[in-house]
């Protein structure tokens, strides 16, 4: 057996794509390539169309793009394939699966893991009235819940690769676990080995989001804008102690640095001495991330801190309908004719509603693209002559977001001049399937892997070491003799997300001198002046985390997104382009440093 494991990343989210496959099967090999096509969103979007046909709920393109063009190919070089694209359904994809195998005469065989879904015990869920992990609210009436989901982990996959399974379906496990599971079939990892199993969490959580570590949503966007569309995906070469390199194709585009490497590795991980996972509690503060060649990085100095003993559990229910739509203006005062007419379309709506006796709305987005809306009071732009407008409404009954979307549209001739919009359908209100999270003991959650050879139980593992992770210590306060100030972007690498209602922003210092300027002047009144339009909710607050290991830091902003992903009406309800917001903003730094940094010595270049 070979000393390390060769595993490719060819999918990130439903819709990735279907390039990635055959380009990492040309690079040859590979051990394992893995799939990740969940998230809360899509879940949500599974359960919908399971509840319309039962033999849905699924990502099909995985069984119809990434897998029946390339099985040949898959079975001729012995590659295995583990993938969580069976969503809420992944017996039927499995099914769909060895159908396409049979028709093309071959003999792979395919695993399922099952047991994450919970729905048909949502009355047993009720009983315990659990409270949201993240807001601390109640969960919502029986009646309403559309899915539930346990995020599961790695080991039955391990379990499945050791029966002689050649391709892995899951349900809902973590998005990590499909890496991980490879690692602990080829190195024999059990519960205890605790950095191994952090270690190639952290390997799977760099593949997770595919092209994300090879130059994709890069902060130095420009050092791959020319090779883009022939992007690598990523390969992770794992050791028997968790340490990785990460690299890509050879000839392929993109970039693996320092840089992309360490914004993906920040990327959504909350508290980074708290990663919690189903097989390992992590604690990524003290990761190192050293470039061993081109495009080439080593990472290592993940540590686990314990086997948890609870299940992340997803939630998504009934909570109303949305809509909304883009009006365009253009011409002399643009900006100042779109913020009237969204101002006069919900002034009628809700005259409408009132006359109905019908409650208002229960939350209402107007977002004027184009006017550095999203930069709150560090807009900088003089107002606007060409103006999207994006107005957005949410209520209980469909039929007042109706309302919105026709009074809307009658207002098209009694609007001030300059309004236009590429001609389509109207669009129509859309229910919301809100999220709610809680934590599921791991007894009570029974694991199925199914077979040719039939049906195992998995039980869930548990530890009893708990180790203590310490919050290491800050940098000290700088100081200069002459200070400049200079946008975060000249200082750092950013990368932002969300979970549920949190955003997420990693800020990664271009080089470690520059570590402490940041960290000073990322204060709470800092991110407030940056942030403080998001912020509006009663359950804002503001986080921070130091990571010495790769001079960075988190930041986590609770109760900035609206709602999160599946429920909010923002334009960025995922918090993309938080980090964007972030780099633009200038701090002060040591005006000596920074040109030296600067000067031919080329360590703060991507």
């Amino acid at each position: 057996m070979s000393q390390h494991l060769r595993i490719g990343g060819a999918s990130g989210f439903w819709g990735d794509a279907s390039a990635a496959t055959p380009q990492l099967l040309a690079a040859g090999g590979l051990d394992f390539i893995v799939y990740d096509y969940l998230a809360e969103i899509t879940m949500a979007i599974l359960a919908r169309g399971r509840a319309k046909d039962p033999e849905a709920g699924f990502a099909a393109d995985f069984v119809t793009a990434a897998m029946a063009p390339n099985l040949r190919e898959i079975a001729r070089q012995g590659v295995r394939i583990i993938s969580n694209a069976g969503g809420m359904n992944p017996t039927a994809c499995a099914e769909a699966l060895r159908a396409e195998i049979a028709r093309q005469g071959l003999a792979l065989k395919v695993a399922v893991i099952a047991g994450d879904d919970l729905f048909a015990q949502r009355d047993e869920v009720a009983a315990t009235a659990p409270r949201d992990m993240f807001r601390g609210t109640a969960l919502p009436p029986v009646e309403k819940i559309a899915s539930i989901n346990a995020y599961l982990g790695a080991f039955p996959i391990a379990a499945a690769l050791d029966r002689g399974a050649d391709i892995v379906i899951t349900g809902r496990c973590v998005d990590s676990a499909v890496t991980l599971g490879a690692a602990i079939h080829y190195f024999g990892w059990t519960p205890k080995d605790l950095d191994a199993l952090a270690g190639g969490s952290l390997a799977g959580h760099i593949l997770e989001c595919g092209p994300q570590a090879t130059g994709g949503n890069f902060t130095d966007w420009r050092a791959v804008a020319d090779n883009l569309a022939d992007i690598g995906y990523p390969i992770v070469e794992l050791q028997a102690d968790g340490s990785f390199e990460v690299s890509k194709p050879e000839g392929s585009g993109g970039l693996v640095s320092r840089g992309t490497v360490g914004e993906q590795m920040l990327y959504e991980i909350g508290d980074p001495q708290a990663y919690l996972l189903p097989d390992v509690a992590c604690d990524f503060s003290a990761v190192t991330l050293e470039q061993t060649g081109p495009d080439r990085v080593l990472v290592a100095g993940a540590r686990g801190l314990s086997v948890p003993d609870s299940y992340k559990t997803c939630l998504t229910w009934a909570d109303g309908y949305r809509s909304g739509h883009i009006f365009t203006f253009y011409g002399l005062e643009a900006e100042a004719k779109a913020q009237h007419f969204a101002d006069t379309v919900l002034q009628r709506c809700r005259a409408t509603l009132k006359r109905m006796q019908a409650p208002d709305y229960t939350d209402v987005s107007v977002e004027l693209i184009g006017t550095e809306s999203q930069f709150g009071l560090l807009r900088s732009s003089a107002p606007a002559r060409e103006v999207a407008a994006k107005i957005a409404v949410r209520h209980p009954d469909a039929r007042a977001v109706g309302l919105f979307l026709k009074e809307a549209t009658g207002l098209g001739l009694a609007t001030p001049p300059g309004l236009s919009g590429f001609a389509g359908a109207r669009p129509k209100p859309s229910p919301v399937l809100a999220l709610f999270s809680y934590l599921t003991p791991k007894d009570q959650v029974a694991v199925r892997l199914s077979d040719d050879t039939g049906t195992l139980e998995c039980p869930a593992f548990q530890g009893s070491e708990v180790r203590v992770a310490p919050r290491p210590e800050l940098p000290a306060a700088p100081k200069a003799e002459t200070i400049v100030a200079v946008p975060l972007v000249d200082l750092a690498w950013a990368r932002s997300g969300d979970k549920g209602d949190i955003a997420n922003i990693g800020v990664m210092a271009r080089d470690p001198d520059l570590m402490p300027w940041i960290w000073a002047a990322m204060t709470p009144a800092h991110l407030q002046a940056v942030f403080g339009h998001f912020l509006q909710s009663e359950a804002s607050q503001i986080e921070r985390f130091y990571l010495p290991g790769s001079a960075a830091m988190n930041i986590l902003l609770h109760g900035a997104l609206g709602g999160g992903g599946t429920s909010s009406l923002r334009n960025d309800p995922q918090a993309k382009g938080y980090g964007q917001l972030l780099l633009a903003a200038s701090i002060p730094v040591d005006a000596d440093l920074l040109a030296r940094l600067k000067g031919g010595q080329g360590s703060i270049q991507p």
